[in-house]
């Protein structure tokens, strides 16, 4: 028999997973031990059947998530459809432990651990030379550091790879915002 959490933090993947866990064992959390846990959806078009395992029709958990910006209809949707009522802004969302990252969780730990000491990660894990290689792609050739490292982390299993690496290299009064609000809410 599965054990019902006391919360549950909705993420978008499993990258989303491990860098909320990260965050709270380096603030000194221990999820499982306070009855939380951190739930990947598979992407956030799943969320409506976890809000209905979890929200006030199912289990009824205290509930959290973490999205993409531009994910935020499908989030607003989901949640007025399990039972939440009317969602009408961004600020409704946060009230209900719902936080958006600006692009996606690599950009927000791109901007907090800043480019120069990501591409140090990237040369530690041995990566340097493939990001060199995307770096002088005609598509990429030229744009800004931050968004040709992101394209490179946006690979799946890179991205889940780095995303504790990251939230690892992050100087705890840079943290993201939503990813502070997310573990905060529970």
């Amino acid at each position: 028999m599965t054990t019902i959490p006391r919360a549950a933090i909705l993420v978008e993947g499993i990258s989303d997973r491990r860098a909320i866990e990260a965050l709270a064992a380096r603030r000194g959390r221990v999820l499982t031990a306070d009855g939380i846990s951190v739930v990947a959806m598979d992407g956030v078009g799943n969320i409506r059947r976890f809000l209905d395992r979890y929200g006030p029709h199912g289990s009824d958990v205290v509930l959290a998530g973490l999205y993409d910006a531009a994910e935020e209809g499908d989030v607003r949707r989901g949640l007025e459809g399990a039972g939440f009522g009317s969602v009408a802004s961004r600020g409704e969302l946060e009230r209900l432990g719902f936080f958006a990252c600006i692009e996606d969780l690599e950009d927000e730990l791109i901007r907090g651990v800043g480019p120069d000491r990501v591409i140090e990660i990237v040369e530690e894990r041995g990566e340097l030379g493939p990001f060199r290689t995307l770096q002088k792609q005609p598509e990429w050739r030229g744009r800004p550091l931050d968004q040709q490292l992101r394209r490179f982390l946006g690979n799946s299993n890179r991205k889940i790879d780095y995303a504790p690496l990251l939230v690892d290299a992050l100087d705890l009064s840079r943290v993201p915002r939503p990813l502070d609000a997310v573990l905060a809410h529970v």
